[in-house]
């Protein structure tokens, strides 16, 4: 196997010259050796991984896709225990080297774009033993030791989920605040993007939900219909590979009673299950206890209506949360809840954490909602309410305060 290291064609200047991450380079290399370990205690020559969000774990956020959601990737890699190789062609191996992967320690096996990479692949991956995260090409199946690889996650991860989580959050309420009565849901999703985008983040989902619309289309998106009394804005974005997701509600005058009922009994949900995200739980604990909130306030159903939460991570579902799930979390591991109640929509993103949660999405001079779970106190993201009259909006006051208790 030739392998060459990646070089610019002409001479940089001292600004061209990248900076390394040096908690970055660390992580890598971690992940190296995690993943040579795991090489030689099944007896595997390679792994090869070709999906975006491997890519990604593996390379401590790089981006094989572009700038976009889109699954499809633009290199793959090829893992030794001693060599980490970026497969990929000619047209795209100055990007990835350049603003990716540069002074990181990936070498580089490419062919002519005209070529299809799974030639080069398989002559890599001729007469070895190699694991895959997809199981082509008579490589083996690994996708599932993988995700338990990839979780929980590093200190550089954590750290980016802080941030992302705060810049996302951000974004929402901005738009929450800056929208209009009578703007259509695609209007509002236009700004959303536009925010995100602005830092770097990219929305893999937006949902604008006007006037109690997820009552019946629980994973509705947006569409040209302009809003009414109350919207709910949510989002899911990607930064650094990595994914987390939050939603805040905005009514114009009052919300109705039906909405503002829903969502009270919808946060008592969120509180519970973020509170009950505790290390060493396995998931059907904790959706045992979720199950017995919707059956207290008669809502026996309305679980089955759609997802409540799932682990999230380097793709938008890593774990979900059913009934039955044995999956134990662990110190580390980011969970996305984002139940709903009939037409009120709730969510935010949290952090597993030894003693308690840490939430990742926080609210910013926000009206807030306090559930008192088994005598701790989990605050919640309210409506915020702003006044409109004849078409002039201000602020106004809002369903959920920093005093607000609801005992559970």
């Amino acid at each position: 196997m030739t392998i060459t290291t990646y070089g610019p064609s002409e001479p940089m200047s001292s600004e061209e010259i990248p900076v390394v991450n040096p908690k970055r380079s660390a992580d890598i290399e971690q992940k190296h050796r995690l993943v040579a370990d795991f090489l030689e205690s099944h007896q595997y020559d390679a792994l090869l991984l070709q999906q975006p969000a491997n890519f990604s774990w593996f390379t401590a956020g790089g981006n094989c896709a572009g700038h976009s959601s889109s699954s499809e990737a633009t290199a793959a890699l090829f893992i030794t225990p001693d060599a980490r190789v970026v497969v990929t062609t000619n047209a795209n191996s100055p990007q990835l080297f350049d603003h990716e992967l540069a002074g990181l320690g990936f070498q580089l096996k490419e062919r002519d774009w005209s070529e299809p990479r799974h030639t080069l692949i398989d002559d890599l991956c001729r007469g070895r033993t190699v694991a895959s995260d997809s199981g082509c090409g008579g490589t083996h199946d690994v996708s599932v030791q993988l995700t338990g690889m990839q979780l929980p996650f590093s200190t550089l991860e954590s750290e980016r989920l802080r941030e992302l989580g705060r810049l996302l959050a951000h974004a929402i309420e901005a738009t929450c605040r800056q929208c209009r009565y009578g703007q259509t849901e695609a209007e509002i999703a236009g700004h959303l993007a536009h925010r995100l985008v602005k830092h770097q983040i990219v929305p893999e989902r937006i949902q604008i939900l006007s006037d109690g619309r997820s009552a019946r289309y629980r994973h509705w998106s947006y569409n040209s219909d302009p809003v009414g009394r109350v919207v709910t804005i949510a989002a899911v974005g990607r930064r650094w590979g990595l994914c987390l997701g939050a939603a805040r509600t905005v009514s114009f005058g009052t919300a109705p009673a039906d909405i503002r009922d829903a969502y009270q009994r919808a946060v008592l949900v969120h509180a519970a299950g973020m509170y009950f995200s505790q290390p060493e739980w396995e998931l059907f604990e904790i959706w045992n206890r979720i199950q017995r909130i919707y059956e207290k306030y008669g809502l026996i159903d309305e679980w089955r209506q759609a997802e409540q939460a799932e682990v999230i991570g380097y793709r938008i579902r890593e774990i979900p949360m059913v009934p039955k799930s044995e999956y134990r979390l662990t110190t580390g591991t980011a969970v996305h809840w984002h139940p709903t109640v009939g037409p009120a929509f709730v969510a935010d993103s949290i952090l597993v954490a030894e003693k308690k949660f840490e939430l990742l999405t926080p609210t910013d001079n926000w009206p807030c909602l306090r559930v008192e779970v088994k005598g701790e106190p989990v605050v919640c993201p309210g409506i915020l309410r702003r006044a409109y009259r004849g078409g002039e909006e201000a602020s106004g006051s809002a369903f959920g305060n920093e005093g607000d208790s609801v005992l559970l």
